[in-house]
C-alpha cells in the first residue's frame, strides 16, 4: 500500500505519537522506558480529554455534588443541618483546582523529564513516514502510533445550531461563568455520561429531564442494575424519559420529542448532548493515506493500521472508550511499534473493568448476563445482595449487589456487576481474580477484614459455594457423628 511513496533510508524518531491523552502518554512513556527516541505531539493541552474535560472534572463535580446531598440528608444519620447552600461558582472553581493539582502528573516537563521529545501544535502525514508539524516543521518515524481521541457525536437534528447546546467537552468553561447551576437542564443520552452529570447537576439544584431513545438508560450494563441506577435517579428528582426520540429544536430553548404518547415539548436553560463520541480522524492527513474507511480508522488486532508500522490507541482505536482502557491499549501499540517485525502481541479485552460513577455505583468486569447468553455460553448466576452486608447495613447504604457469572460447573469467572457503594473498589478483586485465572474458591479462601465492603465479594464466593454443598457426603457425615454419639 506505501509502494508509491519514497520511504526514507533514515528517521529521525523511533516512534511518533500524536495525541497526549491517556494512550498517547503511556505510548511516550513506554518508548521512553526502552531508550527509543519518541516524540509526542498535542495540539491542545497535554492529559488529553480525561483530564481536561472528561474524567478529571467530572469525578470532582460528582464529589462536590455527592457532599450537597449527604447534608441534605443528613437527617437520616441522626444530625439534621438543614438544607445545603450551595456555592456554584466555588464548586467550579474546585473543580479546576482539581484539574491543576493533577496536571503536573501529565506535564510537558515531567515527560521531558523522562526522556519524551515533546511538541505542541498540529501534526498532518505528508506521507506514511512523515508528518508536518502546523504547516512547517518536518519529522519522519520508523513508527507511529495515532493517539487523538475522540468528540462527541452531535446528531443532525433540525435548529440545533440555534439551540446553544453543551457538551461533556464545552460544559465545563460554560459553567464556570454561572452563578447557578442551570434551573433546567436537558441531558439526551442515557449512558454513562448522561447519568453522572444529571444526577451530579440535580443534586446540585437543577431540575434534570433525562432524554433517552432506548427502552432503559445504560443500554450496556447489567438490566437489573441499570434499574437501579434509574431508581435512584428519580428518587432524587430526575425525570427519565425511556423510548423518547429528540426530532427538533423549537425557538426559545425548547427540545421537542417523540414517545409512546406522541410529540412533547421540553424546555430548558441548558441541554448537554451527551449520545455517544466519535473518533477524532479528520485533519491528519489520515484519508490520504488510506486508512479511513466509512469514518473509522481501520485497524486489526494487534492494532496495526492498514500500514502496519502505523497504530493506534485509545478512542481513536474505536474498541472502547475507557481511560484505563486507552492506557491497556498503548502497551500493546506501543510494544508492537517498537518490537516489530520480531514480535507482536493480540490485543487482550477479556479483562477489562468499568464504572459508572453514579450512587449508587456501577462497576463490571467481564461479560454481562446478556452478553453471555447472546454468545451461547453455558453459565451459572451466583447473586449477593447487601442488604445482607454488615458494613452496608452499618452505613445505612444497603442497596445493591454483586452479581457473578462462572462458567458451567466451574468456578471460572465470567463476569461480575457489582452495583452499590464503593462498587468500583470492590470489583477490583474480581477483576484481579479473572486476570490471574482465580476462582471463586480463591475468594472465598482469602481473609478479608470485617467489617469491609470488599467482604461482599466474599460472601458471594460463600454463596456460590453453599449452592454446590455435597449433598450426599453431608448424609454421610451426619450418619458419622450420629454413631459416634452412641
Amino acid at each position: 500500500m506505501a509502494e508509491r511513496w519514497q520511504k526514507p533510508k533514515r528517521f529521525d524518531r523511533n516512534l511518533i505519537v500524536i495525541g497526549a491523552g491517556s494512550a498517547g502518554l503511556v505510548s511516550a512513556y513506554i518508548a521512553a522506558m526502552v531508550q527509543a527516541k519518541v516524540t509526542l505531539i498535542e495540539a491542545h493541552e497535554m492529559g488529553g480529554d480525561c483530564l481536561n474535560t472528561g474524567c478529571v472534572p467530572s469525578k470532582a463535580l460528582i464529589k462536590s455534588a455527592k457532599v450537597a446531598h449527604q447534608i441534605a440528608d443528613a437527617a437520616r444519620f441522626g444530625i439534621d443541618v438543614g438544607a445545603p447552600v450551595i456555592d456554584f461558582p466555588a464548586v467550579m472553581r474546585r473543580v479546576r483546582d482539581v484539574i491543576t493539582a493533577i496536571e503536573p502528573h501529565d506535564s510537558v516537563e515531567r515527560f521531558t523529564g523522562l526522556g519524551v521529545d515533546c511538541v505542541k501544535g498540529y501534526a498532518r502525514f505528508i506521507d506514511p513516514w512523515t508528518v508536518e508539524i502546523d504547516g512547517a516543521r518536518r519529522l519522519t518515524a520508523k513508527s507511529f502510533i495515532i493517539a487523538t481521541g475522540a468528540a462527541p457525536f452531535i446528531p443532525p437534528l433540525p435548529g440545533i445550531e440555534h439551540s446553544g447546546y453543551l457538551t461533556s467537552e464545552t460544559l465545563w468553561d460554560v459553567m464556570a461563568t454561572r452563578s447557578t447551576a442551570p434551573a433546567r437542564l436537558v441531558i439526551l443520552g442515557g449512558g454513562p455520561i448522561g447519568c453522572e452529570l444529571a444526577q451530579a447537576f440535580q443534586r446540585l439544584g437543577s431540575h434534570v429531564t433525562i432524554v433517552e431513545m432506548a427502552e432503559r438508560l445504560l443500554l450496556k450494563e447489567d438490566a437489573d442494575a441499570a434499574a437501579l441506577v434509574t431508581a435512584c435517579l428519580e428518587s432524587e428528582g430526575v425525570t427519565v424519559l425511556n423510548n423518547h426520540r429528540a426530532v427538533r429544536f423549537a425557538a426559545g430553548k425548547n427540545l421537542v420529542v417523540t414517545g409512546p404518547e406522541g410529540e412533547t415539548t421540553i424546555a430548558y436553560d441548558d441541554i448537554i448532548i451527551a449520545v455517544g463520541r466519535t473518533p477524532r480522524v479528520a485533519g491528519f492527513g489520515l484519508e490520504e493515506l488510506g486508512l479511513i474507511v466509512d469514518g473509522q480508522l481501520e485497524n486489526d488486532v494487534y492494532l496495526r493500521t492498514n500500514l502496519p508500522h502505523i497504530l493506534c490507541a485509545g478512542d481513536v482505536a474505536g474498541r472502547q472508550q475507557l481511560t484505563h482502557g486507552g492506557s491497556h491499549e498503548a502497551w500493546y501499540a506501543s510494544v508492537n511499534a517498537l518490537a516489530r517485525p520480531f514480535k507482536k502481541y493480540r490485543t487482550d479485552y477479556r479483562v477489562l473493568p468499568r464504572v459508572t460513577y453514579t450512587a449508587p455505583e456501577l462497576a463490571t468486569v467481564g461479560l454481562t448476563q446478556a452478553e453471555a447468553e447472546a454468545q451461547g455460553l453455558s453459565f451459572d448466576i451466583t447473586r449477593y445482595d447487601l442488604d445482607d452486608l454488615d458494613r452496608a447495613i452499618a452505613e445505612s447504604e444497603a442497596r445493591g449487589f454483586v452479581k457473578i457469572l462462572t462458567a458451567k460447573g466451574s468456578d471460572r469467572i465470567l463476569g461480575a456487576t457489582i452495583i452499590g457503594q464503593n462498587a468500583g473498589e470492590i470489583l477490583a478483586e474480581v477483576t484481579f481474580a479473572m486476570k490471574h485465572n482465580m476462582g471463586l474458591r480463591k475468594i472465598l479462601q482469602t481473609i478479608h477484614p470485617y467489617p469491609t465492603w470488599a467482604e461482599a465479594n466474599k460472601y458471594a464466593a460463600g454463596q456460590f459455594g453453599l449452592a454446590r454443598k455435597p449433598v450426599g457426603l453431608l448424609k454421610w457425615a451426619e450418619r458419622w457423628f450420629r454413631w459416634q454419639r452412641g
